[in-house]
Protein backbone atom coordinates (compact mmCIF):
# COMPACT_ATOMS: atom_id res chain seq x y z
CA UNK A 1 0.00 0.00 0.00
CA UNK A 2 1.22 3.51 -0.79
CA UNK A 3 2.11 6.00 1.95
CA UNK A 4 -0.41 8.78 2.51
CA UNK A 5 -0.56 11.94 4.58
CA UNK A 6 -3.96 10.72 5.76
CA UNK A 7 -4.68 7.06 6.47
CA UNK A 8 -7.07 5.38 4.03
CA UNK A 9 -10.68 5.98 4.94
CA UNK A 10 -12.27 3.03 3.15
CA UNK A 11 -11.25 -0.48 2.17
CA UNK A 12 -12.09 -1.97 -1.20
CA UNK A 13 -11.84 -5.59 -2.32
CA UNK A 14 -11.13 -5.86 -6.05
CA UNK A 15 -12.10 -9.14 -7.71
CA UNK A 16 -10.87 -9.81 -11.25
CA UNK A 17 -9.12 -12.76 -12.88
CA UNK A 18 -6.75 -10.44 -14.78
CA UNK A 19 -3.80 -9.39 -12.57
CA UNK A 20 -3.03 -6.46 -14.87
CA UNK A 21 -6.53 -5.03 -14.31
CA UNK A 22 -6.06 -5.39 -10.56
CA UNK A 23 -2.70 -3.63 -10.66
CA UNK A 24 -4.06 -0.67 -12.65
CA UNK A 25 -7.16 -0.38 -10.49
CA UNK A 26 -5.24 -0.81 -7.23
CA UNK A 27 -2.76 1.92 -8.13
CA UNK A 28 -5.56 4.34 -8.98
CA UNK A 29 -7.50 3.58 -5.79
CA UNK A 30 -4.48 3.81 -3.49
CA UNK A 31 -3.57 7.20 -5.01
CA UNK A 32 -7.09 8.27 -4.00
CA UNK A 33 -6.63 7.16 -0.38
CA UNK A 34 -8.42 3.80 -0.50
CA UNK A 35 -7.07 0.68 1.20
CA UNK A 36 -7.16 -2.16 -1.34
CA UNK A 37 -6.95 -5.92 -1.43
CA UNK A 38 -7.47 -8.20 -4.40
CA UNK A 39 -8.85 -11.59 -5.27
CA UNK A 40 -8.43 -13.46 -8.56
CA UNK A 41 -11.67 -15.44 -8.28
CA UNK A 42 -14.84 -15.91 -6.27
CA UNK A 43 -13.30 -18.32 -3.78
CA UNK A 44 -10.52 -15.88 -2.90
CA UNK A 45 -13.14 -13.15 -2.61
CA UNK A 46 -15.04 -15.13 0.04
CA UNK A 47 -11.81 -15.90 1.89
CA UNK A 48 -11.04 -12.18 2.12
CA UNK A 49 -14.58 -11.36 3.20
CA UNK A 50 -14.29 -13.94 6.01
CA UNK A 51 -11.21 -12.30 7.49
CA UNK A 52 -11.56 -8.55 6.83
CA UNK A 53 -14.34 -5.97 6.79
CA UNK A 54 -14.58 -4.15 3.47
CA UNK A 55 -16.52 -1.02 2.59
CA UNK A 56 -17.00 -2.00 -1.06
CA UNK A 57 -16.40 -4.82 -3.53
CA UNK A 58 -15.44 -4.12 -7.15
CA UNK A 59 -16.36 -7.27 -9.05
CA UNK A 60 -15.77 -8.52 -12.57
CA UNK A 61 -18.50 -10.64 -14.16
CA UNK A 62 -16.47 -12.96 -16.39
CA UNK A 63 -14.27 -15.16 -14.20
CA UNK A 64 -13.41 -18.86 -14.12
CA UNK A 65 -15.36 -20.93 -11.62
CA UNK A 66 -18.01 -18.75 -10.04
CA UNK A 67 -18.96 -15.82 -12.24
CA UNK A 68 -19.54 -12.34 -10.82
CA UNK A 69 -23.32 -12.81 -10.69
CA UNK A 70 -22.95 -15.89 -8.47
CA UNK A 71 -20.40 -14.16 -6.25
CA UNK A 72 -22.64 -11.12 -5.85
CA UNK A 73 -25.67 -13.26 -4.97
CA UNK A 74 -23.65 -15.07 -2.30
CA UNK A 75 -22.34 -11.80 -0.85
CA UNK A 76 -25.88 -10.44 -0.67
CA UNK A 77 -27.34 -13.63 0.83
CA UNK A 78 -24.81 -13.72 3.68
CA UNK A 79 -25.92 -11.87 6.84
CA UNK A 80 -22.35 -10.71 7.55
CA UNK A 81 -21.64 -9.32 4.06
CA UNK A 82 -24.98 -8.27 2.63
CA UNK A 83 -24.43 -4.65 3.71
CA UNK A 84 -21.33 -4.33 1.50
CA UNK A 85 -22.05 -2.50 -1.76
CA UNK A 86 -20.94 -4.31 -4.91
CA UNK A 87 -20.03 -2.45 -8.09
CA UNK A 88 -19.64 -4.57 -11.19
CA UNK A 89 -16.65 -3.49 -13.27
CA UNK A 90 -16.92 -5.42 -16.51
CA UNK A 91 -16.46 -5.51 -20.26
CA UNK A 92 -20.02 -6.88 -20.62
CA UNK A 93 -22.18 -4.25 -22.30
CA UNK A 94 -25.54 -5.84 -23.12
CA UNK A 95 -28.67 -4.54 -21.41
CA UNK A 96 -29.40 -8.13 -20.38
CA UNK A 97 -26.05 -8.20 -18.50
CA UNK A 98 -26.89 -4.92 -16.79
CA UNK A 99 -30.31 -6.21 -15.73
CA UNK A 100 -28.85 -9.52 -14.52
CA UNK A 101 -26.21 -7.62 -12.52
CA UNK A 102 -28.81 -5.57 -10.67
CA UNK A 103 -30.99 -8.65 -10.15
CA UNK A 104 -28.00 -10.35 -8.50
CA UNK A 105 -27.84 -7.51 -5.96
CA UNK A 106 -25.20 -5.09 -7.18
CA UNK A 107 -25.35 -1.41 -6.33
CA UNK A 108 -23.85 -0.12 -9.55
CA UNK A 109 -22.41 -1.19 -12.89
CA UNK A 110 -19.38 0.35 -14.66
CA UNK A 111 -18.21 -0.72 -18.09
CA UNK A 112 -14.56 -1.43 -18.98
CA UNK A 113 -12.58 0.34 -20.10
CA UNK A 114 -13.62 2.69 -17.32
CA UNK A 115 -12.99 6.39 -16.99
CA UNK A 116 -11.22 7.03 -13.66
CA UNK A 117 -13.26 10.12 -12.63
CA UNK A 118 -16.54 8.27 -13.23
CA UNK A 119 -15.46 5.16 -11.32
CA UNK A 120 -14.10 7.21 -8.40
CA UNK A 121 -17.35 9.20 -8.21
CA UNK A 122 -19.42 6.00 -8.16
CA UNK A 123 -17.19 4.46 -5.48
CA UNK A 124 -17.44 7.58 -3.34
CA UNK A 125 -21.23 7.60 -3.67
CA UNK A 126 -21.51 3.95 -2.62
CA UNK A 127 -19.29 4.17 0.45
CA UNK A 128 -21.07 7.35 1.60
CA UNK A 129 -24.46 5.70 1.14
CA UNK A 130 -23.26 2.61 3.00
CA UNK A 131 -22.28 4.73 5.97
CA UNK A 132 -25.53 6.66 5.97
CA UNK A 133 -27.61 3.46 5.65
CA UNK A 134 -25.55 1.38 8.05
CA UNK A 135 -25.54 0.99 11.78
CA UNK A 136 -23.69 3.88 13.40
CA UNK A 137 -22.59 3.40 17.03
CA UNK A 138 -23.78 6.46 18.96
CA UNK A 139 -23.41 7.33 22.65
CA UNK A 140 -26.84 7.33 24.25
CA UNK A 141 -25.82 10.18 26.55
CA UNK A 142 -23.72 12.72 24.60
CA UNK A 143 -24.70 11.55 21.08
CA UNK A 144 -21.10 11.27 19.86
CA UNK A 145 -20.47 8.70 17.10
CA UNK A 146 -17.75 6.04 17.28
CA UNK A 147 -15.73 5.90 14.05
CA UNK A 148 -14.11 2.87 12.42
CA UNK A 149 -10.94 3.42 14.54
CA UNK A 150 -12.87 3.45 17.82
CA UNK A 151 -12.62 7.21 18.37
CA UNK A 152 -15.68 9.18 19.51
CA UNK A 153 -16.57 12.20 17.36
CA UNK A 154 -19.23 14.88 17.47
CA UNK A 155 -22.03 13.76 15.14
CA UNK A 156 -21.53 16.64 12.68
CA UNK A 157 -17.76 15.97 12.51
CA UNK A 158 -18.29 12.27 11.79
CA UNK A 159 -20.97 12.81 9.15
CA UNK A 160 -18.98 15.67 7.62
CA UNK A 161 -15.94 13.39 7.20
CA UNK A 162 -18.01 10.59 5.65
CA UNK A 163 -20.32 12.53 3.36
CA UNK A 164 -20.86 15.89 1.71
CA UNK A 165 -23.48 16.85 4.30
CA UNK A 166 -23.21 20.28 5.88
CA UNK A 167 -24.83 21.37 9.13
CA UNK A 168 -26.40 24.49 10.49
CA UNK A 169 -27.28 24.68 14.15
CA UNK A 170 -30.40 25.89 15.85
CA UNK A 171 -32.25 25.10 19.04
CA UNK A 172 -35.48 23.22 19.40
CA UNK A 173 -38.37 24.52 21.50
CA UNK A 174 -37.85 21.98 24.30
CA UNK A 175 -34.14 22.81 24.71
CA UNK A 176 -34.84 26.54 24.54
CA UNK A 177 -37.31 26.16 27.43
CA UNK A 178 -34.90 24.01 29.43
CA UNK A 179 -31.64 25.89 28.91
CA UNK A 180 -32.87 29.45 28.34
CA UNK A 181 -36.01 29.77 30.47
CA UNK A 182 -35.42 33.49 31.12
CA UNK A 183 -35.48 34.44 27.46
CA UNK A 184 -37.80 31.81 26.03
CA UNK A 185 -41.23 33.05 25.17
CA UNK A 186 -44.06 30.88 23.95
Amino acid sequence: MACHENPPLFSILMVDDEPRNLQLLGTMLEKNNYDTEYALNGQQCFEWLDRKAFDLVLLDIMMPGLDGYQVCRQIKSNFHTRHIPVIFLTARTDIADLVKAFESGCSDFVRKPFMAPELLARIKKEVELKILKGIVPICSHCKKIRDEKGNWNQMEVYIGKHSNAEFSHGICKECAKKYYPDIFEE
